[in-house]
């Protein structure tokens, strides 16, 4: 017995070792940037144990939960020992076969065709290289733990690489990964891209912009400062040595994914000096800085380490992008970009926008999470509002909720801050992520009181938002301005068609509405409402002026080429619309759970 365990142990000690001295080496070079084309070459030393070795591409990329399906975009995979070609097949979707014989050394070229514009997706033109790693790079099957470098040719004039990778010493735009997780997540710009610096919490950030733009760099400097300073005093400690920032400016763009020491934003080029726009552009710095601890450090346990073939479920993207919602409207406040009437009326917006989807009815926050992967976000439908909600929103509410809960519970002691900050070090002692009873555990130790109800109602359950009762906490007055009323709607919305040609068509359909139960449908040409021509019913569409809640109105439509008369009985608008008044007479108790609570 003991001898097979030495066996085995020896036979694992052989095997283990054989891995680590694989070396991978990639160079991505653009021959064709202007047809969106990358060239890719991986060299694999140290293979010699097998006839075969497997490389596989990523089918999503962490952060953005979609199986995107990568390897579709590649092209020309082919691979050479000593200078001669040998078979290649591809096994499966995302796997292809390299037939090395043994050999000790083999070369893997392909193409990847890079076209889509967005933070998850590569994107090369001949005016820059935008590589979303998981899309590029393939990896040897088992060998995710492998170290591997990377070298990157720029094309033609262009002088720059962004990247959090780090740079291996002496060879200009090569960098070194200690394993793939690290190099998928560590997205690379290159191109011209003006970059500037500045330091904050000890750590020196790079930002890297490209697309130009109406932006005052000095200012942003300063500004994003502030973010990284405000986000950092939560949990007490910055866990990088250098940070970058790659900005996208387009015409028109939006959106951010995180990574461990970096960040890709998406903005609006000529956006910055308009207030609404800067303060955007703020709050998507802060969003996305914030998953530095939220989600790539601060983790629920299915998020690492990555299965990069297959979907990852976890019921805790309301904490992990959900939190991250709501922080922004925190950090803003605390760091001066916003009032708190801003920052109120911010939540309330959030909150309004869970209570008038018909999906946050049929989705728990806990639900949301684990429905990531079919998340209508990414691929939406025209009934999404009426069975999905999104775990960003409901997680910032419920965000908000315990937040407050937690003030109250303890006079303005404690926060989310201090549950934010304790799992983050749980997480980094145990070097594993949290399980859902484990965040509810700590929540309950930090505030000293059970959170089971509040977690069958607002986290596994979907009771309706108790939010006079929070808000009242910190001394503030909110009201449903359409608590009481009885208004009249049709429940749909229109849309026109192509401009001149007079013609509507319906747009969406909410659920329970009185379109919903008279039977019109998305997509069907509305040509009269109770007579009144196509022009006149799109204006009634949203707003049916004259009539009271359970009138009949007759609707004319033309669906799959026939002619229809419905007749809907309209129902009243179940929508919210919300007012707060931050009360100046407010309580001691209330003062000090509103000072807790903003942190100003």
């Amino acid at each position: 017995m003991k001898k097979s365990i030495l066996g085995l142990v020896v036979l694992l000690s052989i095997t283990m070792t054989a891995k680590s001295q694989v070396k991978i080496n990639f160079e991505v070079s653009f021959k064709e940037p202007q047809a969106h084309y990358a060239e890719v070459q991986m060299e694999l030393a140290g293979v010699a144990a097998k006839t075969y070795v497997d490389v596989k591409m990523p089918v999503w990329t962490p952060g953005s939960y979609l199986v995107r399906e990568f390897a579709k975009s590649v092209e020309d995979f082919g691979a050479t020992v000593n200078g001669k070609a040998v078979k290649t097949e591809k096994v499966n979707k995302n796997t292809w076969r390299v037939y090395n014989a043994k050999a000790n050394a083999v070369k893997i070229n392909y193409r990847v065709y890079a076209f889509e514009v967005s933070v998850r997706t590569a994107f090369i033109d001949d005016s820059h290289a935008f590589l979303s790693p998981a899309s590029i790079f393939m990896f040897p099957d088992g060998m995710i733990k492998n170290p591997s470098t990377v070298k990157i040719i720029p094309f033609g004039k262009w002088d720059q690489v962004s990247t959090g990778l780090e740079p291996v010493a002496g060879q200009k735009f090569t960098y070194a990964a200690p394993d793939f997780d690290i190099l998928f997540d560590s997205p690379i710009e290159v191109g011209n891209q003006e970059i500037f610096e500045f330091n904050a919490a000890g750590v020196r950030h790079e930002v890297a912009m490209y697309g130009g733009g109406n932006y005052d760099k000095e200012k942003l400097k300063v500004d994003m400062a502030k973010i990284v300073e405000q986000e950092t005093a939560v949990f007490g400690e910055n866990p990088n040595k250098h940070y970058t920032f790659i900005v996208h400016n387009y015409a028109q763009g939006g959106g951010g994914l995180e990574h461990l020491n970096s960040t890709v934003l998406g903005a609006t080029r000529n956006a910055y000096t308009s207030d609404r726009g800067y303060a955007g552009f703020l709050n998507l710095v802060a969003h996305e800085y914030f998953h530095l601890w939220n989600v790539k450090r601060l983790r629920p346990i299915a998020l690492g380490p990555f299965d990069y073939e297959n979907e990852n479920y976890t019921t805790n993207l309301w904490i992990a992008e959900g939190f991250t919602s709501y922080y922004p409207t925190k950090m803003m406040l605390r760091a001066g970009f916003t009032t708190p009437e801003g920052f109120v009326t911010s939540n309330l917006g959030a909150i309004g926008t869970v209570m008038n989807t018909p999906g946050s009815k049929i989705n728990s926050a806990a639900e949301s999470s684990f429905n990531a992967w079919i998340n209508p976000a990414y691929r939406p439908s025209e009934n999404s509002n009426n069975t999905f909600i999104s775990y960003y929103t409901k997680g910032q509410v419920v965000g908000l909720m315990m937040d407050l809960e937690i003030v109250n519970a303890t006079k303005g002691a404690k926060s989310l801050d201090d549950v934010m900050k304790a799992m983050y070090l749980q997480c980094k002692t145990l070097k594993r992520g949290y399980t859902d009873a484990e965040f509810k555990a700590m929540v309950e130790k930090i505030s000293g009181i059970s959170f089971t109800n509040f977690w069958n109602k607002y986290v596994t359950g979907t009771d309706d938002v108790e939010f006079a009762k929070y808000f009242a906490y910190a001394g503030i007055d909110v009201v449903n301005e359409n608590e009481g009323k009885s208004v009249p709607y049709l429940g749909a919305t229109a849309a026109r068609a192509s401009a001149g040609t007079g013609k509507v068509f319906v747009g969406s359909v909410k659920r329970s509405s009185g379109a919903w139960n008279g039977g019109l449908n998305v997509n069907d040409e509305v040509t009269a409402i109770d007579g009144a021509p196509a022009e006149m019913a799109f204006d009634k569409m949203s707003q049916i002026s004259n009539k009271k809640v359970g009138d009949v109105v007759n609707v004319s439509i033309v669906r799959d080429g026939i002619k229809r008369d419905l007749a809907i009985t309209l129902t009243a608008n179940p929508d919210v619309r919300f007012k707060s008044t931050i009360k100046n007479d407010a309580t001691p108790a209330q003062l000090v759970v509103r000072k807790k609570w903003m942190g100003i």
